[in-house]
């Protein structure tokens, strides 16, 4: 079994891992990624106790007890690139010998739930709505830097690159499809479901223009009209797809819930975001706990 050199597996003088600053014991097997720092507080508020507080740059971790369920919450940043980070990070935390540099022979599965936040694409998904991802297509291009086919929906990719025409643009969507036990697990009557576009920018790769002309000017539009199997883009993000993508290559789960804070076909933008965003955390926290998710 080959040893990881000190470039690729880079721990701080503590022995924690480079970024995240953490030590393997000090993640659960339940972990809520959130964006903002703050928000990590607003999850952990509601933990019974709390027994690890760390950061280091945009990382926030959590690790605590809610209704004696184990389960750290850490903040991601924005964008694939922290999701790149910040997974793999959490893996070695979980499936790599630190003291050998060597791969654990039995891994372990974590579980990743997403509490974000979204735009909508499509009319009928009203603000403050929660809606569940159950595929992530990724516009960023994360996936191709990795052996990831096989994990990816390649049907779904072909039609949804031959429909969209964007090669011109070395745009080539990747898509992936959460994880269908927490799709059980956290589905509802509350919550939406739909595919959710990832892209690695907030303005010109959603097709916000302020004072740039985006490259392509119909974007929300054409993606709004696509369908594959009955389904259709409901959202746009900055994580989800590269969440997916690198749970499944890595044997872990993922399912990503959000908070429809924008209308972008309406041009609404809510005004009690804060609200709707603690009422999904707490029905997070209660789906975590009633299903005893270990």
């Amino acid at each position: 079994m080959p040893t990881l050199g000190s470039s690729e597996l880079i721990l701080n003088p503590d022995g924690s891992i480079y970024h995240l600053n953490l030590l393997p014991e000090d993640i659960a097997t339940t972990i809520i990624t959130v964006g903002d720092q703050n928000r990590v507080t607003e999850v952990s508020k509601y933990f019974d106790s709390i027994e690890i507080k760390k950061s280091k740059r945009e990382f926030v971790t959590h690790t605590g007890y809610y209704k004696g369920n184990r389960i750290t919450v850490i903040s991601t940043g924005i964008g694939t690139d922290n999701i790149d980070i910040t997974f793999n990070e959490l893996d070695a935390l979980a499936n790599i010998d630190f003291r050998t540099r060597q791969i654990k022979a039995e891994k372990k599965r974590l579980n990743f739930i997403r509490v974000g936040t979204s735009g909508s694409i499509q009319p009928d998904i009203p603000i403050d709505s929660f809606l569940m991802s159950t595929h992530g297509i990724g516009f960023d291009g994360l996936m191709h830097f990795y052996a990831s086919g096989q994990v990816r929906n390649l049907e779904l990719e072909e039609q949804l690159q031959t429909y969209l025409g964007w090669g011109q643009y070395n745009i080539h969507p990747y898509a992936v499809e959460a994880d269908s036990d927490l799709v059980e697990i956290f589905s509802s009557n509350r919550i939406r479901y739909g595919a959710t576009g990832t892209n690695s920018g907030f303005y010109g790769p959603q097709g916000r223009s302020l004072r740039l002309q985006t490259q392509i000017t119909d974007f929300n539009e054409k993606l709004a009209a696509f369908r594959f199997q009955n389904q259709r883009i409901t959202n746009l993000e900055m994580e989800t797809a590269a969440m997916y993508g690198l749970s499944k290559m890595l044997g872990h789960r993922a399912i990503s819930l959000n908070v429809i804070l924008a209308n972008r076909a309406t041009l609404e933008f809510s005004k009690t975001g804060h609200q709707s965003i603690d009422s999904l955390i707490q029905y997070t926290l209660e789906k975590i706990h009633e299903m005893q998710l270990v």
